[in-house]
């Protein structure tokens, strides 16, 4: 037990790591590698928030819209998981909203995962639960959003393309990434 509880405190004194970047750049299966490598414990924001609301995002896109949606990403940041010792993926827009990608970067290190427009359409166009792919033409939305995002994607510690890299291999360097920034810290 004593093992158990050094271990926990240990990681609790560690700084999270937010994975940012658009659907399809492998932040859940890429970050919960990486998180094993870290020893630090794996939350995915929209998963949360599904299990908060008991319902799919796409539910709560049609019956309460984006606007509402990205309040409840908000406040999952900054009130709904603690403030360290924590891998949090995050949903493609979370970091877009007015002062978002400062409040992850002042809980911790802020990572991006990025890939090109067409990569994503070919990770995630068998996937109907992405509610903003549902429409005509869904690669010239994806180009669109993600030319919206870019600035605030690229803001972000560290930018990783996972263009034809295995989630494996992101992970190993997610994981080296953040090694090297705990030990120019100090810890």
């Amino acid at each position: 037990i004593a093992f158990l509880l050094s271990k926990i405190n240990k990681n609790l004194q560690q700084p999270n790591l937010y994975l940012i970047g658009f659907m399809g750049t492998g932040k859940s299966i890429a970050g919960e590698m990486a998180a094993r490598n870290l020893d630090l414990l794996f939350v995915d924001s929209d998963k949360e928030i599904e299990r908060n609301e008991e319902q799919k995002i796409s539910a709560i896109f049609e019956k309460s819209g984006e606007a509402t949606f990205r309040k409840m990403e908000k406040d999952f940041i900054l009130h709904g998981h603690p403030q360290s010792g924590y891998l949090v993926s995050c949903g493609g827009g979370l970091p877009v909203a007015e002062g978002m990608l400062d409040s992850l970067k002042e809980r911790g290190l802020v990572v991006t995962l990025w890939a090109s427009p067409e990569t994503i359409y070919e990770r995630t166009k068998s996937n109907s639960t992405r509610p903003l792919l549902q429409v005509p033409e869904p690669l010239a939305e994806i180009a669109k959003l993600l030319g919206a995002r870019e600035s605030t994607y690229l803001g972000a510690d560290k930018v990783i393309s996972t263009e034809q890299r295995s989630p494996k291999a992101v992970s190993e360097l997610i994981t080296r990434f953040y090694k090297e920034n705990m030990e120019e810290r100090g810890n």
